[in-house]
């Protein structure tokens, strides 16, 4: 959908906060060092979609590539950032509180953008410059990855590629794989999955009947089925994206689960591309990778991300673990071609954003690390205990920043447009990720203790 001119213009919107005095009766259990002293308004730019471009006396003779006109309107996080700009022209005032897009709000600690600041200021000396660096990261940060989080795992340093994070690995991955095959996806599902793979030309056509692409196989997760699909339903595919805890609807696959996915996967010859990037809200016993599940290295590709844990959606800073067990089909090593891709593709993570990784790594990095995932984990059981309150069935949450809200019979981006129009909240419409969204919200723990807050005072006033 094309953004209107003025809606357009409106892309830099201002996020506002709320009053404490709108919130003194509920007391915050916020760590002080991750309450700034004073906030002033947050101007956050994103890309939207733009209005047709004007008639020109000019054209090139080059063909648009046909894939890019299969995508269906914008992609799903712009698309909610315009219906939030034109909101604040036809609500100037409005205090937006946004749930929406998973962004992290609080800062960074202090042990890690000091690592940051040390590598900054000594590229200013000559001792200290450094230039371009390995494109697969740098030694240390790869080394202390695989002993932080693989360790007994049998993932070594050389398996792992150091990026600016895991999205922009999905994409690299897609190159990887090519045109000429077909994959699957939890449905619903990060939607940069599909929206990547119909770009590389892997799909048919959009399904408006259905809601779905032409050859991806939509892998049904929903309440029925434990958010795990029923694999015997499921036709072979040569990729599989798999992602626990699952963003949107935050469930984490058990250890039985997982060990399913990657027998399914051995059955079929097919490689699972496992997209870890919460782990680090697993609070149970479910696997943190799928790595710890016995004969993955020969199946699954792992990818995961600094953004969620340090606050580094800005920073970024994230790495693809391809073991060098995992072959295609003609006996080649997979992590050969990706490591082609990524020397062709990239010149390495910044040298400074992979200092913080170390910093993050560190133990005092760590311990930082675990009281800011502790500190949204707060911020979701305010969201689970309001919709809950309000006699709404919720999923999610235990293992995630995410909170999957049910509202049986009712349309996804009705419900969004309802919430963002009465109570001034942004959330993000379950249909967005796929068909098997339909029905559903998804309320992101991300923010700030007192927008949370005051968001839960708004919802319940709005559903009481």
């Amino acid at each position: 959908m094309a953004a209107s001119p003025a809606a357009g213009a409106a892309a830099a919107t201002v996020s506002s906060f709320v009053s404490p005095s709108s919130f003194s009766s509920v007391k915050a259990s916020k760590p002080d060092r991750l309450r700034p002293a004073r906030r002033a308004a947050a101007v956050n730019v994103r890309c939207v979609s733009s209005p047709p471009a004007t008639e020109t006396s000019f054209k090139t003779k080059v063909p648009r590539n046909a894939n890019m006109a299969k995508l269906q309107a914008g992609y799903l996080f712009p698309e909610i950032a315009r219906r939030r700009a034109a909101h604040l022209l036809k609500f100037p005032d409005a205090k937006i509180i946004s749930l929406g897009i998973g962004d992290t709000t609080e800062p960074i600690p202090d042990v890690i953008t000091n690592a940051m600041a040390e590598r900054a200021h000594a590229l200013s000396t000559v001792d200290g410059y450094s230039g371009y660096g390995a494109e697969q990261g740098e030694k240390k940060l790869r080394a202390a990855i695989a002993a932080t989080y693989y360790a007994d795992l049998g993932i070594e340093e050389t398996d792992i590629f150091v990026s600016d994070g895991a999205k922009c690995d999905i994409s690299r991955l897609q190159v990887l794989f090519g045109s000429n095959v077909k994959i699957a996806v939890q449905d619903p599902s990060y939607p940069a999955y599909v929206d990547s793979s119909v770009i590389m030309g892997q799909t048919g056509l959009y399904q408006e009947d259905v809601q779905k692409y032409g050859n991806i196989e939509y892998m049904k997760c929903s309440p029925e089925n434990g958010f795990f699909p029923d694999l015997s339903s499921v036709p072979r595919t040569d990729i599989i994206f798999f992602c626990s805890p699952n963003n949107p609807t935050g469930a984490a696959a058990s250890r039985d689960q997982l060990t399913k996915l990657v027998k399914f996967a051995k059955d079929n010859g097919s490689i699972i591309v496992y997209d870890s990037a919460y782990a680090m809200y697993i609070s149970d016993d479910s696997p943190k990778s799928i790595f710890e599940i016995p004969g993955a290295k020969e199946v699954a590709i792992e990818t995961a991300s600094f953004s969620k844990y340090a606050g580094f959606t800005g920073v970024r800073l994230g790495w693809t673990v391809v073991p060098k067990e995992l072959l295609f089909s003609d006996g080649h090593p997979v992590a050969k071609d990706f490591n082609r891709i990524v020397c062709t593709c990239f010149n390495g993570a910044s040298n400074i954003s992979q200092a913080g990784g170390l910093g993050c790594l560190s133990p005092e990095g760590l311990k930082a690390m675990s009281d800011v995932v502790g500190f949204y984990k707060e911020n979701t059981k305010i969201i689970v205990d309001t919709f809950t309150s309000l006699g709404f069935n919720v999923y999610g949450a235990k293992n995630a920043p995410y909170v999957w809200v049910h509202f049986p019979g009712r349309n996804s981006w009705d419900v969004f447009a309802e919430i963002l129009e009465k109570a001034h909240v942004v959330t993000t419409p379950g249909s967005g990720f796929g068909p098997g969204g339909e029905g559903f919200v998804r309320v992101s723990a991300f923010g700030h203790r007192e927008n949370i807050i005051e968001a839960a005072r708004r919802l319940k006033q709005l559903y009481k």
